[in-house]
């Protein structure tokens, strides 16, 4: 198998769950106070706001894979809806995964599972000319 043929939104869910072991507070501040902005505002970044950036680059990067076809892409659906089992069994069923920042993760492998089919049979349409002119 592919390393292409891996869903990258197992990342922050590894992730959550070695914070989740280590007992990180997702909301603490990983810069102190925070940073003090130009219009005196304070910004806190959290370690759940880091983890919802890592979750929307992997999406990024999965919507851009959905794009190409082949073996492995499949093979990646595949395991996409697998990820997302398990991060709704966990949602459901682990009380430290009861988070908003965990539910948010969840929804980003919900995401990529749709639009990787979703972009996988445009493309495999195309590819192959069923269905007549698009719109």
């Amino acid at each position: 198998m592919s390393l292409a043929a891996l869903p990258l939104t197992i990342i922050p869910f590894i992730l959550y769950n070695l914070f989740m072991i280590m007992g990180v507070d997702l909301s603490t501040s990983i810069v102190g106070d925070g940073i003090t902005m130009m219009s005196g505002g304070v910004w806190k970044l959290t370690w759940g706001d880091v983890l919802l950036l890592i979750g929307i680059v992997v999406l990024f990067i999965e919507i851009v894979k959905a794009t190409y076809t082949g073996t492995a892409s499949m093979i990646d659906h595949g395991l996409s809806m697998l990820v997302f089992i398990a991060f709704l069994i966990e949602f459901l069923l682990v009380s430290q995964a009861a988070s908003s920042v965990f539910f948010l993760l969840m929804m980003t492998a919900l995401i990529d599972v749709i639009a990787g089919f979703t972009i996988g049979i445009r493309v495999a349409k195309r590819d192959i000319g069923f269905g007549g002119v698009d719109h």
